[in-house]
């Protein structure tokens, strides 16, 4: 799960998604990271941290990380947030595998449509509606893994 800064809405995604494959006792790595650097080692946004605990999640154990070029090699799906991030995550790889592997988030629960999730960080209600769409897409994602 990869977005801008990996504060705001890639630790959510990884929360959602991490609770409903352990609910599915599914084997699988998640991890989300950002596309800057500007947060590394710091907490989800307070507005996230809120609206995961309104929904019975805790997303305090994560910390902001950077997305690498040697994730693309690590992981079989990445997810990116928006298309501008889908963008620097796709200048990072080296073959065209890599880049299959990339994909918009909400290409899930809105197929064959370029949308993003928006980035909240300036509207603080904004977090509610991406919690909702990031839960709708996880369950799709979960659904089809089946």
């Amino acid at each position: 799960m990869v977005c801008l800064g990996n504060i705001c809405r890639s630790p959510l995604a990884e929360g959602i998604m991490r609770q409903k494959v352990a609910a599915a006792n599914l084997d699988w790595q998640i991890d989300s990271a950002g596309t800057g650097a500007w947060h590394v080692g710091e907490l989800p946004d307070p507005r996230s941290i809120a609206i995961a605990r309104k929904n019975g999640l805790d997303i305090t154990y994560q910390r902001a990380r950077k997305f690498q070029a040697k994730d693309l090699q690590a992981y079989d799906l990445i997810l990116a947030m928006d298309t501008s991030n889908r963008s620097n995550i796709l200048r990072l790889a080296k073959t065209e595998a890599e880049r299959d592997k990339v994909r918009l988030m909400l290409s899930y629960s809105h197929p064959n449509e370029e949308r993003s999730v928006p980035d909240p960080y300036w509207d603080d209600n904004g977090f509610e509606a991406v919690f909702e769409m990031l839960e709708e897409a996880c369950e799709v994602i979960l659904k089809e893994s089946k």
